[in-house]
């Protein structure tokens, strides 16, 4: 009964998220009034795609689309559901010359973030209703009023069931997008940070939140870090707070990157020919008094002990141990001072 209870307490800890974040509403409406454009670009070369030749030569003409433009798209936020997306299209349609329609396609969609076994993130979508309204007609000036349309007129050009199935393509974050949170991304030329997400977002009027944990690779090699101890959650931004999106990152997080740095000495730091601030009396260059030729000046500062970050209100604390010596030469280094700081 121990071992099990310590592989479940291990398979526990391993969960922990050490950084996370929240997509705020506003966010949310950026990501729409951004998406727009592509939308309707999207719709256009769908709907406007020129329709396959009918086999049959007494076929009636059929209608063509001439005109796409997305007249409302919005993204809200449903809690503990996901998100419902809104749009509504203007469709300019002719079957001859002389007579021209507008009509209306709506789609209502409620999307939500799923996770797959693989560990990656994909957008479903879970309902979606689109309509198909009849604005105006030129044979047919009369209608002031928005009719229902059959939609037996309209052929089987557009196709609201293909729509409705790819509908995430509407969204400028399509799964591809949503799945590559577990790519690495360049933080420096030697230096990457991997983000994995733990667990599918959760939905709240304050926005999605997801959890996150944090891989660093540095000059291609994974660092090894220590597991957070506690949960990690992000605060909840106050409900004024105009952020898109609000990171959070844990001390563990801060503490696991310099951590990170450390292991790959990058925190080792050599200077050759070394100069202080001007306040303070500066070194020579060279030193050639104490050795039989002149040699470069070092100054070099090594980690003694692991850093420490403490965050506090409005403040966070950088503890780094450091032990700076004073010395000549560059290839045999002797050193002359030695001070911990």
């Amino acid at each position: 009964l121990s071992i099990l209870l310590s592989l479940l307490v291990a398979a526990q800890t391993t969960r922990s998220p050490d950084c996370g974040g929240i997509l705020t509403p506003s966010g949310l409406r950026y990501l729409a009034e951004v998406s727009k454009p592509h939308a309707e670009s999207v719709l256009r070369q769908d709907l406007m795609a020129p329709p396959a030749p009918d086999p049959s030569p007494v076929s009636p003409s059929r209608n063509q689309i001439i005109s796409v433009k997305v007249d409302n798209f919005s993204l809200t936020l449903i809690p503990d559901t996901g998100m419902r997306l809104s749009i509504e299209v203007d469709l300019g349609i002719t079957s001859a010359p002389s007579a021209t329609k507008e009509m209306r396609l709506s789609i209502l969609a409620d999307l939500h973030v799923e996770m797959n076994p693989e560990g990656n993130l994909e957008l479903v979508t879970s309902d979606c209703k689109p309509t198909l309204e009849e604005v105006q007609s030129t044979e047919e000036m009369d209608r002031s009023a928005p009719q229902k349309s059959s939609g037996l007129d309209m052929d089987k050009q557009i196709n609201v069931e293909k729509i409705c199935l790819e509908v995430s393509k509407l969204l400028l974050f399509p799964n591809e997008r949503l799945m590559s949170l577990a790519a690495p991304f360049p933080i420096t030329p030697s230096c990457q940070v991997q983000y994995l997400p733990l667990a599918a977002p959760m939905y709240s009027e304050q926005g999605i939140i997801i959890s996150l944990q944090t891989i660093f690779q540095v000059a291609g090699t994974v660092i090894p870090l220590p597991v957070s101890p506690v949960p990690f959650s992000t605060p909840e931004p106050a409900s004024s707070s105009p952020s898109h999106l609000i990171l959070a990152f844990s001390e563990h997080f801060y503490t696991s990157l310099f951590s990170a740095l450390e292991e790959s000495g990058a925190l080792n730091v050599t200077l050759l020919g070394w100069l202080p601030c001007p306040e303070t009396a500066p070194l020579p260059r060279q030193m050639g008094s104490l050795f039989q030729e002149d040699l470069p000046v070092v100054l070099q500062a090594v980690t003694r002990s692991s850093p420490h970050v403490v965050l506090e209100e409005d403040k966070a604390i950088l503890k780094l141990f450091l032990t700076a010596q004073i010395g000549a030469g560059s290839s045999l280094f002797q050193s002359f001072l030695s001070v911990n700081v």
